[in-house]
């Protein structure tokens, strides 16, 4: 495989919270990339200033715009999603970007052959049966996004066995940090905590805050998906990026009021239809042998990575 130098790399999704980490990593590299992005929860201040960066407004929905587009890179880092509370409200527009946008993705590379990378999500493990998970447990998708992503990682997987494309899937678990905004209407519950704590507001948490949760800093998880993308060994795999390490939402909020230096109390709100898992936590043996990958940001790191941002940028980035 070519330096990252030499290549010209497509991210799908490149504008948003995770996408625009992926992409200043690889700038940072000297690849070329082009961002397809529509800008439904991205925006396109996220990206670095870079000669480097071609942005493309638009959709992986767009048939005839991703041929163009996957014909003419060496890599392509599929990010592109509606989150689960937009698929919980409109499960058709889940499936046509979730499902149909991958397979317009897999589609067009099967002509041309450069590799997906294709970034998946834990909660298709729905309620596990035992703790942590590992990559070859019981699949149990509890909700159309859940289920939309399966279906994406199990197109990658077929088309690798079928065609020979090479594909990897990354199944992340709660990727929070820089660029992840408050204001965000889609953005993770740490963002949305600190946004309460900073202003002196209680945390909302929604049910009783013992369901826990594997959190996991976005350059850990970037790091996770350049290594997927580079090493042979990651083709037709699927691989957890997540820590090990099982945390309470109760935990998480106390931590990031003592990292805020308040004393705010939370208060306990109705459970939404979202939260219908109990405990994540994932075994992340596979990737550390396969591509030697470990995290290196601690939670508490984390979150103090992610104040201090939040503290530069009071405002976030939408």
């Amino acid at each position: 495989m070519k330096p990252l130098s030499e290549m010209k790399i497509l991210v799908t999704g490149g504008a948003g919270f995770v996408g625009s980490n992926l992409v200043e990593r690889l700038v940072k590299d000297n690849a070329r990339v082009i961002v397809l992005d529509d800008l439904f929860s991205g925006k396109e201040s996220n990206l670095p200033q870079s000669n480097f960066i071609e942005f493309v407004k638009g959709s992986v929905c767009n048939e005839t715009l991703v041929t163009k587009l996957v014909n003419d890179v060496d890599m392509v880092f599929h990010l592109a999603a509606r989150n689960i509370i937009v698929s919980t409200k409109e499960p058709k527009e889940d499936f046509a970007v979730n499902i149909g946008g991958t397979l317009n993705i897999l589609m067009a590379a099967r002509e041309k052959g450069p590799k997906v990378v294709y970034t998946s999500s834990t909660s298709i493990y729905g309620n596990p049966k035992h703790l942590p998970i590992h990559e070859e447990d019981g699949i149990n998708p509890l909700s159309p996004y859940s289920t939309s992503k399966l279906a994406g990682e199990s197109y990658c997987l077929a088309f690798y066995e079928t065609y020979g494309l090479p594909t990897a899937v990354v199944r992340y678990s709660n990727v929070y940090g820089i660029r992840q905004s408050p204001l965000n209407t889609y953005c993770g519950a740490i963002s949305k905590f600190f946004e309460w704590v900073m202003r002196g507001e209680s945390p909302k948490i929604h049910g009783d805050g013992d369901q826990s949760r594997d959190f996991t800093f976005v350059s850990d998880a970037v790091e996770a998906t350049l290594l997927a993308g580079i090493s042979p060994k990651s083709e037709g795999r699927a691989y957890n990026v997540s820590t090990g390490i099982e945390t309470t939402i109760n935990e998480l909020v106390r931590r990031i009021i003592r990292i805020c230096g308040s004393s705010v109390e939370p208060v306990y709100v109705d459970r939404r239809d979202v939260d219908n898992i109990r405990r994540r936590v994932c075994n992340i043996e596979r990737i550390r042998h396969e591509l030697r990958w470990i995290p290196k940001i601690t939670l508490d790191r984390g979150l103090q990575l992610t104040r201090d941002w939040l503290a530069r940028e009071p405002r976030g980035n939408t």
